[in-house]
C-alpha cells in the first residue's frame, strides 16, 4: 500500500535536500509509493536533475544577496556553502530571493570556516541588511516636517529613518570589507590592512534612493539609530548616544537619504517612552 500523498511529498523534499545523490536515491527508494508509476532509472535521473537545478538556484540566489562573501570564498567554496545552507535551511516560501537570511549563523556553525575567516559571519550580516534594504518600502524626504526641529521640544518629537536602515557592530572592519568588494572603495589592499590591524567597525546600512549603501557608523550613531527605531523621542535618543555630534550628523543624514522626516510624538508614544 502506498504512503499518503503528504508523506510522499515529504520524502521527495528530503531526497532533494540530501547532500549526496546516493543518499537521496536511498531515501526515495525506501518510501513505498514513490516509485509506483515511474521506473527506477527515470526516477533517479529526474531526482538528480531536480537536485542539480536546486543547487544551481541556491548558488545564484545566495550570490545575489552575498556578493562579497562569494568573492571572499571563491566559486568552489561558495558553491559548497550554498549547498550546505540549502540542505540545512531550505526555502520556506516561493520567492527564493528572500532565502538566505540564516547564512551568518550557518557560517558560525562551521568551525573550519569561522576559524580561517572569523570576520565572514559579520560580513554576511551586513550583506543581508543590504539585501533587505533593497526591497524595503520607498520613503521620500518630507522636508517640511524638519521644521519641527526648531518648533518643538526634542522630548516631544522623533526622527524617522528610511525603511531598511540598520547597524552591525563587529570586531572586524566589515563596512570596509563589503565596500572594497562591492563598490571598490576602499581598495582591497586598504581593507586588508584594516583587517590585519584588527580594526573594529560598526557598519551602517541604509538606502539612498533605490541603492542600498553601507558605511562605517560615526561614534554613537548606532545607539542613536537604535533608539529612534524604538520610536523614542529625539531627546531620549540623543541621551542614548552621548558620543554623537548631532549638529554634524543632521545635514549629511538628510542629504544621503538616511533621515526622511521628523514627527511629533503622540500621547501613546510619549507614554511608552
Amino acid at each position: 500500500m502506498s504512503l499518503p500523498l503528504a508523506e510522499q511529498q515529504q520524502a521527495l523534499l528530503q531526497a532533494l535536500r540530501s547532500p549526496r545523490h546516493e543518499q537521496a536515491n536511498a531515501i526515495a527508494a525506501a518510501r513505498d509509493g514513490l516509485l509506483a508509476d515511474v521506473q527506477a532509472g527515470q526516477w533517479q535521473r529526474g531526482l538528480a536533475a531536480y537536485r542539480s537545478n536546486g543547487h544551481e538556484l541556491a548558488q545564484r540566489a545566495l550570490a545575489a544577496a552575498y556578493p562579497a562573501v562569494a568573492q571572499l570564498l571563491g566559486d568552489d567554496n561558495f558553491r559548497a556553502l550554498a549547498r550546505s545552507l540549502w540542505a540545512a535551511h531550505p526555502p520556506g516560501r516561493g520567492d527564493v530571493a528572500q532565502w538566505g537570511g540564516e547564512l551568518a549563523a550557518h557560517i558560525e556553525a562551521l568551525p573550519g570556516l569561522i576559524a580561517e575567516e572569523p570576520f565572514m559571519a559579520d560580513v554576511a550580516r551586513v550583506e543581508w541588511l543590504l539585501h533587505r534594504a533593497a526591497s524595503a518600502a520607498d520613503a521620500a524626504l518630507d522636508a517640511a516636517s524638519l521644521q519641527l526641529l526648531t518648533a518643538k521640544d526634542p522630548s516631544n518629537l522623533t526622527l524617522v529613518l528610511c525603511p531598511g536602515a540598520g547597524c552591525v557592530a563587529s570586531a572586524w572592519p566589515v563596512a570596509s570589507i563589503v565596500n572594497a568588494h562591492v563598490a571598490g572603495q576602499p581598495s582591497l589592499d586598504e581593507a586588508g590592512l584594516r583587517l590585519r590591524e584588527g580594526r573594529a567597525e560598526t557598519a551602517l546600512v541604509w538606502r539612498q534612493g533605490f541603492k542600498p549603501q553601507v558605511r562605517e557608523a560615526a561614534p554613537g550613531e548606532a545607539g542613536f539609530i537604535s533608539a529612534l527605531q524604538e520610536k523614542r523621542s529625539l531627546a531620549d535618543s540623543l541621551e542614548a548616544a552621548p558620543a554623537l555630534d548631532f549638529g554634524q550628523w543632521l545635514a549629511p543624514a538628510v542629504q544621503s537619504g538616511l533621515l526622511v522626516a521628523a514627527a511629533a510624538l503622540n500621547q501613546d508614544m510619549e507614554t511608552s517612552t
